[in-house]
């Protein structure tokens, strides 16, 4: 089990201040800002309007692109200044200058793979309009920070931090973090090797993951893991350093996204739906909203704080959404140390010396001069990139981890985002994605001539020999990766015959795919059900597709359920647990008590597999990745027959799958009745399925809920279009959802459907902050202003920004 997160004791005084602040002080005193009135701010080269509509939301109106630009900036800053700089500190490997002792291996370990050290190479190669694009967004947050600086986020305050100046080193520090989070390839590699290690490669392939692509026409699943590989024995397990690498952050990107082609839509133009799917607790939330309305251009959509532009959303000429592609782009490499010399490696024959490099971290701590103690570290490099292990000495000779990753291999003047909200059509929009090399997504993407389309994003890199799905180990001097996939030859799709296209993180490539894509996807249910829906007959609206990202149908459950009662209704223990799964109509829904026999059920099953093989800890370690598994696990279910069902600890007895079953189910009894009683028929999936929104200021503990939203039931799991991921060893807390709802329609000028888990505010005790929770829980629309008219006609403030 994870353990609970400590947090600085000056965090558990700051409910006592923020309830008397609350009594004593009006709100518009406490945490306010200029809405309203003129403004001045130096770099405009003309006035700028910034309307906010009934939700906070900005929509700014400039007369050119720099202008607009920089007003994105400083409204962003006016909302989302903390939560920008709290990434722009985890990024960059300064947190523990917040949050003290805590943070300091995560700064570690944002300082070894360099973040930080990149941007700051990349931003000295930009193209002058590139340049231009990030700076004026930096002058835009500069501008309300150093004419601020009385009226900063109360977060500011009651943290005892103030922001420094924005650079545009930070945005693309932030954009290489997002790229890098986004990415499960190097999880899922650490895991492998675990297994090999504990189990031989042979029959640690037994349980490698699945690969399955439902639109393949040979409908071929393909296991990866074994082709062309030389494994060795490492122990990682028992390496910590490494192990830290297995933690993801909160931008585990998932998602759903589909266009719709005209034929398809009932308006007769395409429709775009987009749910992006992160760690979306922490208020207000990972995206931030807002218009740019230009003499010759409409754009409304959200962008990561911190960055400028847009990355989903609507123009007055095409709309896009984006998942993650899961293409892998990251590699271990075993490096050998030169038994002469620990600091140097060795390639063969050849001894090499580490490249240094040299940091200080500044790590919060009362008793330090200043309240600051510096502590240096090292980071050592070879050729391919930071060591990232401790040694491990368990092998003849010693050997450590390095990682290398694509993104910091194809550095270019340009990053995509300057070209892309300003292309005007689907050509357009993909030559701009030619640029993205920082992240690597799935695009979908329609033009109002009714072009439809998808592209993936960034580049892969060409293996010399074997997959990714290992560690490779280094034996000379050759390079592994003999160059990178051109853009071209990425995954992508532009006017089916089939009238749509969509993507569900899974497995996108066919067998005929001339380069290894990946070794880590998520399955392929959610993508399943979205085919039933959207190849079923007739035009879909709007509102279809609304409705359509909240749906609950259990693609797995609808497979596994029915031999589970086989399974269970033998037994006068388990019928009645048969019977309500026999009559559930596998949604997962709140109100329904079979998604929670269903879930628990399964998840002991899982455990009880794999645990008498692994052990407790490689198990949870496998398990805690949903995607490792969950394929191959359904196929051991589906043949009905696998050695893994039998429990190597009981030596003369011989346990099948309907056996485990069974034992599953007692278990899932006594834990469900410990938390929910006695009473089958309250056993309610909403009942134990919920997501909570705190505050990053107080995220847990006593006043929690004063600055947070509130717990709240919630539908879905892991495997439904309408996503409720949780923790496998932490069940059954939400912790990946929908971080935003969005469906363009091109026919409709005047609004975008969309909805986010928070608000617009990231100030504590704005009303911004939290406003949109109730709709998002509920299903309800909620509407991004498109036309001038509607725009002008919701507006609740203006603000004139003048030079």
């Amino acid at each position: 089990m994870k353990s609970k997160r400590r947090w600085p004791w000056y965090l558990l005084f700051i409910i006592i201040i923020l309830a008397a602040v609350v009594v004593f002080f009006p709100y518009p005193s406490l945490n306010n800002y200029q809405k309203k009135g003129r403004l001045n701010l130096t770099g405009l080269k003309d006035t700028v309007d910034v309307l906010r509509d009934e939700k906070g939301m900005a929509y700014i109106y400039a007369k050119n692109a720099p202008d607009a630009i920089m007003a994105q900036g400083f409204v962003m800053a006016q909302d989302r200044l903390f939560q920008m700089n709290l990434s722009r500190l985890f990024s960059s490997g300064r947190i523990s200058e917040l949050v003290g002792k805590l943070g300091k291996e995560i700064d570690i370990r944002m300082r070894t793979i360099g973040f930080r050290r990149h941007a700051e190479k990349h931003g000295k190669i930009l193209s002058p309009e590139t340049r231009l694009f990030l700076q004026k967004y930096a002058d835009g947050v500069n501008a309300y920070i150093n004419t601020h600086k009385d009226t900063h986020h109360l977060a500011f305050k009651l943290a005892g931090i103030t922001p420094d100046p924005w650079t545009i080193e930070d945005t693309l520090t932030i954009m290489y973090y997002m790229g890098w989070d986004s990415a499960g390839n190097l999880q899922a590699e650490i895991i492998s090797q675990m297994l090999v290690d504990k189990l031989g490669l042979e029959k640690a392939g037994e349980i490698f993951p699945i690969l399955n692509n439902p639109d393949d026409m040979n409908r071929a699943k393909t296991t990866t893991g074994t082709r062309g590989t030389e494994p060795i024995l490492l122990n990682l397990a028992g390496d910590n350093q490494i192990r830290n690498y297995l933690e993801t952050g909160p931008l585990r990107v998932g998602s759903n996204n589909w266009v719709l082609g005209p034929k398809l839509s009932k308006s007769g133009k395409p429709i775009v739906a987009n749910d992006p799917h992160l760690d979306s607790r922490t208020l207000p939330g990972p995206w931030y909203p807002c218009g740019i309305l230009l003499p010759d251009l409409s754009v409304v959509g959200v962008i990561i704080p911190g960055i400028p532009g847009m990355v989903v959303g609507r123009t007055s000429h095409f709309a896009i959404g984006i998942t993650n592609a899961y293409g892998d782009a990251q590699d271990l490499f075993v490096e050998t140390l030169d038994p002469k010399d620990p600091n140097r490696y060795m390639e063969g024959e050849k001894s090499l010396p580490f490249k240094v490099i040299e940091e200080t971290l500044k790590i919060k701590d009362k008793n330090a001069p200043g309240g600051i103690r510096e502590e240096k570290i090292s980071i050592r490099l070879t050729r391919r990139g930071p060591v990232v292990s401790g040694v491990l000495s368990s092998l003849k000779t010693k050997k450590v981890m390095t990682l290398r990753w694509a993104p910091f291999e194809n550095m270019w003047p340009k990053v995509g985002l300057e070209k892309l909200m300003f292309a005007q059509s689907a050509e357009e929009v993909r030559d701009a994605l030619k640029w993205i090399n920082v992240i690597m997504l799935n695009f979908v993407f329609a033009d109002t001539k009714g072009n439809i389309g998808w592209h993936v994003s960034s580049r892969l890199p060409v293996r010399s020999k074997g997959d990714g799905a290992l560690p490779h180990v280094v034996k000379d001097d050759r390079n592994h990766w003999t160059g990178f996939v051109p853009f071209d030859e990425n995954p992508n799709r532009y006017n089916p015959e089939r009238g749509w296209v969509g993507t569900c993180n899974h497995f996108t490539v066919t067998q005929d795919y001339p380069h290894y894509y990946s070794s880590s996807v998520s399955t392929s249910y959610r993508y399943e059900r979205l085919s039933q829906l959207l190849d079923a007959p007739g035009e879909k609206s709007q509102m279809d597709n609304w409705r359509y990202q909240q749906d609950t149908m259990n693609v797995l459950a609808k497979r596994v359920v029915p031999l589970m009662v086989e399974a269970l209704m033998p037994h006068e223990d388990t019928r009645e647990l048969g019977r309500i799964l026999a009559a559930w109509d596998f949604h997962d829904d709140t109100y329904k008590v079979g998604p929670t026999i269903f879930h628990t059920l399964y998840d002991n099953f899982a455990w009880l597999v794999f645990r008498d093989e692994l052990g407790d800890n490689l198990s949870k370690t496998m398990l805690s990745q949903w995607t490792y598994w969950q394929a191959r696990l359904e196929k051991m279910v589906l043949e009905g027959d696998s050695p893994w069902f039998d429990n190597v600890e009981t030596k003369n007895i011989r346990e099948d799958r309907d056996d485990l079953f069974h034992k599953a189910a007692l278990e899932a009894v006594t834990e469900i009745s410990s938390r929910l009683g006695d009473d089958p028929d309250k056993w309610l999936w909403g009942r134990l399925h919920r997501i909570e929104f705190v505050s990053p200021i107080r995220p847990e503990g006593f006043g929690k809920n004063l600055v947070g939203g509130g717990s709240h039931p919630f539908p879905g799991s892991v495997d439904t279009l309408y996503r409720g991921m949780y923790d496998f060893d932490q069940p059954y807390d939400v912790t990946i959802s929908a971080s935003l709802r969005m469906v363009a329609d091109l026919g409709d000028e005047e609004k975008v459907l969309a909805v986010l888990p928070g608000g617009v505010s990231g100030r504590l005790l704005d009303p911004h902050t939290t406003d949109q929770i109730p709709s998002f829980i509920s299903g309800e629309k909620m509407i991004w202003w498109f036309s001038d008219k509607a725009i002008k006609a919701h507006a609740k403030s203006t603000l004139t920004l003048t030079p």
